[in-house]
């Protein structure tokens, strides 16, 4: 069974960002919205995934988080903007109400 790896980007509501790569998608952004763990992500409140791309190889997701954490803030708006236009949080609908992703059956 091939695996898929994620590159993802995060915002709040001021617009600030942050890119990050899993191979769990669902947990990892449950692990933002709930402030699971401390950090940058944390103390700036962003919980609004914004953007995802998915791989099969992790070497390819790492090289593409780390290629869009080079890029300049305007291009990494431009990237959101062209899948993304009004910035949804593209999450918004995976989560029941208090129940933690990591428990999902299947």
């Amino acid at each position: 069974m091939a695996r898929s790896y994620w590159v993802y980007i995060m915002a709040n509501r001021s617009g600030q960002i942050y890119t990050g790569v899993t191979n769990d998608l669902m947990r990892r952004v449950y692990q933002h919205k709930t402030k699971a763990v401390k950090g940058f992500t944390t103390k700036y409140n962003i919980d609004k995934l914004v953007f995802f791309q998915e791989f099969n190889d992790v070497r390819d997701a790492i090289s593409a988080e780390r290629r869009i954490k080079g890029w300049k803030r305007f291009r990494k708006n431009e990237l959101i903007s062209e899948l993304n236009p009004d910035w949804k949080d593209l999450s918004e609908e995976w989560f029941e109400e208090g129940r933690d992703p990591s428990l999902r059956s299947g």
